[in-house]
């Protein structure tokens, strides 16, 4: 019997995922970030031409199983990436990013279980200058943007995934065997990737990066997302430190944000609730309760939030939305 699964990795460019004065030319209209990828994925071919992602990482894997025990297995796949586009004036000037080589280490392979690894990635299209060490002290070369999948099939049938390294830029959305969205990266780190992801600091050198992943939030925050961050008036943008108050439970505040970057805890008089990721929307039940924060929200990593008043959301859509957020009426 032949059990085969996959596992597939989106990264792509969020609105105020840059910092710094590479920020510029997003500001201005020359780059530009990306459209949020799709909830499932149908056709990757067909994204890539489109020029949806930055770059993806498929992983499909296959086992043999006779007896219980596995007999044989393979896997396939691989990266694909995208050119960059930049827009001057009526102008528009096309830099092809450079694929490297897929890894993909020997599968870990035992009597009912076999777990596949594969790393995609490649240097990004515009070269950019970076400080270095030596003369002339100043390097133009394009930094590098990977994912490292891992994939675990078992002869009973099951099997599990997981996104075991990045770079620690762009956002990277991770799709499981049904074609769904299932996972994405927490945090985005733009300076230290920007400064940082060269040679050795990559797994075609001699180190991976560790990637911290969240839940996905639900179909109607990614809507409301969209709603907040490209229709009308900007919202304001607020970064806070690990372990900073972002609201407390009892203010008087009726204001709603949205989760750009990292993760937030929300406690509920002292107790821990839940952890929410990039995506997620929150602060719709003081509108709804009578002006007063419901619960404390906590950073629990870096973060970075877009603020807004409610009003740029409809009351139905809020309402929706607070059913997703009484966690602690079922503790």
């Amino acid at each position: 019997m032949r059990i085969a699964s996959s596992v597939t990795s989106i990264s792509w460019i969020p609105s105020e995922a840059v910092g710094g004065a590479t920020k510029l030319p997003f500001e201005r209209g020359i780059a530009h970030y990306d459209q949020p990828p799709p909830d499932v994925l149908d056709d990757l071919g067909e994204l890539q031409r489109a020029g949806r992602f930055r770059f993806a990482n498929r992983l499909e894997g296959w086992i043999e199983v006779e007896g219980g025990r596995i007999v044989g297995h393979g896997q396939s796949g691989g990266g694909l990436i995208c050119s960059t586009l930049l827009s001057i004036g009526k102008k528009e000037a096309v830099f092809e990013a450079v694929a490297l080589p897929d890894l993909t280490p020997a599968p870990e392979a035992g009597a009912t279980e076999v777990t596949f690894v594969q790393t995609a990635g490649g240097r990004t299209g515009v070269p950019a200058p970076r400080r270095v060490r030596r003369a002339p002290y100043v390097q133009f070369a394009a930094p590098l943007a990977w994912t490292t999948l891992a994939l675990t099939l078992r002869s009973d049938g099951s099997s599990s995934y997981a996104l075991a390294g990045a770079s620690s830029f762009p956002r990277h959305w991770v799709y499981g065997g049904d074609g769904k969205l299932a996972a994405k990266s927490g945090m985005i780190d733009f300076s230290n990737w920007y400064r940082r992801a060269f040679g050795k600091h990559s797994p075609w050198g001699d180190q991976d990066s560790e990637a911290l992943t969240t839940e996905v939030e639900t179909a109607l925050e990614r809507q409301l997302s969209a709603t907040l961050m490209q229709g009308g008036a900007k919202p304001k943008v607020r970064t806070y430190k690990a372990g900073a108050v972002v609201t407390e439970q009892g203010a008087a505040e009726d204001d709603i944000f949205l989760v750009l970057d990292g993760v937030v805890r929300v406690e509920v008089d002292g107790t821990r609730v839940a952890e929410y990721g990039p995506g997620s929307m929150h602060g719709e039940r003081a509108v709804l309760e009578g002006g007063r924060r419901t619960s404390t929200v906590r950073a629990v990593t870096a973060c970075k939030l877009a603020v807004a008043p409610a009003d740029r959301i409809d009351t139905a859509a809020l309402t929706e939305l607070s059913t997703g957020h009484r966690r602690e009426e079922t503790r």
